[in-house]
């Protein structure tokens, strides 16, 4: 008797937390979400101003305007959004074990990625470029870069994008974020900051920065910013059918204006989906 009333008490509370599961009881918001799920998990860089940034009052950035208007369409609100951080070396990995739904994160579409993973777009086309000090006048030219302490992120092609195809004497230095590369360009223990001009635009633009650093202006790759998803996934359809709807609209024209308007950045007009520039 005292085993069945163990039993019936056990099974109530079961029920309760079923019950409690059924109506969001993890947390999430389900509101009537056509997303299929409570919550959607996108990885963005924190430390990109312009393009991904985490400060006080939440997320900014380029990146983010994408991946709210594209969380949208897949019936996400925007509290439903769970934000991870996607440093450059570990983004195949995020998407292959299952970390994140997606990632947009100035993730450049190369062969060798897609050999990983999958993705939607392109979104942007930028351009690789240097970021120097502002008083610098020995680096006029990518041939410049010989013998001159480079930086760039570990996990990141473009400082050694530099050192095989036009500076073969650069000095790499691969630090963990833009942030420490950008500490040591301003200390003097970088000459040069190389990657996306849309990112060093987006540094530059500081107004702790402003006047202290300038780009180079060498376009020396054409960057195709995709958004990268999981080996097979059903979702890069649906994402290119989104992005497609964010250009059409103005959405993205407007995201564009919101984040570089400030740094002047010349950008390049929206691309076509599938059209990656090599």
């Amino acid at each position: 008797m005292k085993l069945r009333k163990v039993s019936a008490a056990s099974a109530t509370v079961l029920a309760l937390a079923l019950t409690a599961t059924a109506c969001g009881g993890d947390g999430g918001d389900d509101n009537g979400s056509s997303g299929g799920g409570k919550k959607i998990t996108i990885g963005i860089k924190f430390d990109q101003p312009g393009l991904g940034q985490k400060t006080p009052q939440g997320y900014a950035g380029f990146d983010v305007d994408v991946a709210t208007y594209v969380a949208k369409k897949l019936g996400y609100k925007e509290d439903q959004i769970e934000w991870r951080e996607s440093k450059s070396a570990d983004r195949e990995t995020m998407l292959q074990r299952g970390d994140v739904d997606f990632i947009v994160a100035t993730y450049s579409i190369t062969p060798q990625r897609q050999e990983k993973v999958d993705f939607a777009g392109p979104y942007l086309l930028a351009h690789q470029d240097v970021l120097i000090r502002a008083d610098e006048d020995s680096i006029k030219s990518p041939e410049d870069l010989n013998n001159k302490k480079l930086c760039s992120v570990t996990g990141s092609t473009s400082a050694q994008n530099v050192k095989e195809k036009l500076a073969p004497k650069a000095q790499l230095q691969n630090y963990t974020t833009y942030s420490a590369c950008l500490g040591g360009l301003q200390n003097g223990a970088i000459d040069a900051l190389t990657t996306d001009d849309s990112i060093l635009a987006g540094y530059a633009a500081q107004s702790q920065f402003k006047g202290k650093f300038k780009l180079g202006g060498f376009k020396m790759t054409n960057e195709n910013y995709g958004i990268g998803v999981k080996k097979g996934s059903d979702l890069k359809d649906k994402i290119n059918k989104a992005l497609e709807d964010m250009v059409a609209d103005k959405s993205w024209d407007k995201a564009v204006q919101d984040n570089f308007g400030p740094a002047n950045y010349k950008n390049e007009p929206a691309p076509k989906i599938g059209d990656i520039k090599s």
